[in-house]
């Protein structure tokens, strides 16, 4: 039961994420006339021109874009890319259905409230190992020859979807209120993404450290490096175990240590970043 539950959970997310998405764009981006970025922006601007609906067009592009990139990359879509992708066209496609006039009247309220609830869906969705495709294919696609972070990629292709905007509305204001909701959206994302990748470097200076790592190593399966330190104060040798962790097993690393030995010395530090070794990849 448990297995199953730990399977299903993380669909749970990407869903909820993909319909918080979703939901940005269809209550507040799209009945305002404000183009936004990446593959639904793309969407937007052909159903403005044609009325064609933003959910079929995100579906159409992103099958054309797995199919070339399988080409390209090999078999590398596992389920989650395509459950994300069938997942967020089926909910565009139906809430465009249901809402057909913006939440708010206001233009610049519809650009941050809509990027916001966006950025927010895709930072859920990410977190949690989905995604809708779009910019994200195309990434990988460029990445194969270029070493780019896939950030740099996102941002080009959205100013060039938001400010060809231009020749459907003629109109600045549009332009810009597509490049805020994309800020909003961005800084959604990477505030999601960093709470949940945030990790931390933990210093446990205590007389069990052997102990104490053999359990983190065991039971919360993190590697554990082991320092040689000496106390000025005591004079003393001293063990000093440290650990770089996730968000999510820092509360499992403290109380390990408090078990092993409620008198050991711990500092706890957030870190910037933390690459190799299963962390996260250096993209320039």
């Amino acid at each position: 039961m448990a297995k199953l539950t730990s399977l299903i959970k993380p669909y749970i997310y990407i869903t909820i994420g993909l319909f918080i998405f979703a939901f940005g764009w269809t209550a507040f981006l799209i009945p305002s006339e404000i183009v936004g970025g990446g593959i639904s922006g793309l969407g937007s601007l052909i159903y403005f021109s044609t009325g064609f609906p933003v959910g079929y067009t995100t579906f159409l592009v992103n099958i054309v874009l797995v199919i070339i990139a399988m080409r390209i990359l090999g078999a590398r879509f596992g389920i989650n890319t395509i459950y994300g992708i069938v997942l967020s066209s089926l909910f565009f496609v139906v809430l465009q259905e249901l809402i057909k006039q913006p939440l708010v009247k206001d233009e610049f309220m519809a650009a941050l409230i809509g990027g916001g609830l966006s950025g927010v869906g895709v930072g859920i969705a990410f977190s949690h190992g989905g995604n809708a495709g779009g910019t994200d294919i195309i990434a990988l696609i460029i990445n194969k020859y270029r070493n780019i972070s896939p950030g740099r990629v996102f941002l080009y292709i959205d100013m060039v979807v938001i400010a060809s905007s231009w020749f459907i509305f003629q109109s600045v204001e549009k332009i810009v209120y597509g490049y805020v909701s994309m800020a909003v959206a961005s800084y959604s994302v990477d505030a999601i993404l960093n709470g949940s990748r945030q990790s931390f470097q933990i210093m446990i200076y205590s007389r069990f450290s052997k102990i104490i790592a053999e359990r983190i190593s065991t039971e919360v399966e993190r590697g554990v490096t082991c320092l040689k330190g000496y106390g000025w104060y005591s004079k003393k040798d001293v063990d000093v175990v440290m650990v770089i962790a996730r968000k999510q097993d820092k509360e499992k690393i403290l109380a390990i240590s408090k078990e092993t030995d409620d008198e050991a010395f711990i500092s706890v530090a957030k870190v910037m970043g933390v690459f190799g070794q299963n962390f996260d990849d250096i993209k320039l």
